[in-house]
């Protein structure tokens, strides 16, 4: 990983100076993670309609659009900033295909709360170690019921950093830059929700 974001950097760089060569990776390099962000997140309403990399080509060709205003100003690291594109891509195309006749706020509003649901059931099941038997497959599912009723009861940023870090994968600097809050606080968070999720797990 810290390869992967030394490399993204000295891209960055050589994108900064003209290097078109440069831009065109920055804009590919990470599609697999962005994949990954879009599939586990994704309405099924929508993945009905949609396959996740549809949504990445959107986003990556805004991204292109967008690419040397970044490289200008560089207001955050730079795959937590395409993440953002894409996450917005994301939400734009669940109203245009879900809610097209259905314009609420509202209802535009309770679906990122679903997205953020349906995400922490995954992160639940990560949570846990794999069975190896009908047995163990018995306690499994009554452990991920438990797992997510304590994942439920979690403030959302806290809910969301377990799903930064366990899903998308992201270091803590890109959760930072992601939340818009210190490495120290992302740190501080994890650490007290896996408490709150261990208490929750006690007999």
């Amino acid at each position: 990983m810290i390869r992967n974001e030394t490399d993204t950097d000295a891209l960055v760089e050589r994108a900064r100076t003209g290097d078109v060569a440069a831009r065109e990776n920055l804009l590919v390099r990470h599609r697999g993670r962005l994949r990954r962000m879009v599939a586990v997140r994704m309405d099924r309403r929508l993945a009905a309609r949609l396959d996740p990399s549809d949504v990445i080509q959107e986003a990556l060709t805004e991204a292109a659009v967008r690419l040397p205003d970044y490289l200008e100003h560089r207001p955050m690291p730079f795959y937590p900033w395409l993440r953002q594109l894409t996450w917005d891509c994301l939400i734009r195309l669940h109203r245009e295909h879900i809610y097209r006749q259905k314009r609420s706020v509202a209802r535009e509003e309770d679906w990122e709360a679903v997205l953020a649901d349906e995400s922490a059931r995954l992160v639940a099941d990560q949570l846990l170690a794999r069975p190896d038997s009908p047995i163990a497959r018995l306690a499994r599912r009554e452990m991920l019921e438990r797992v997510q009723a304590a994942m439920d009861e979690l403030d959302p940023k806290d809910r969301e950093i377990l799903v930064l870090k366990y899903l998308e994968q992201l270091t803590t600097e890109q959760i930072s830059a992601v939340l818009g809050i210190t490495p120290a606080a992302v740190k501080s968070r994890h650490f007290r929700a896996i408490q709150r999720v261990h208490r929750r797990l006690a007999p």
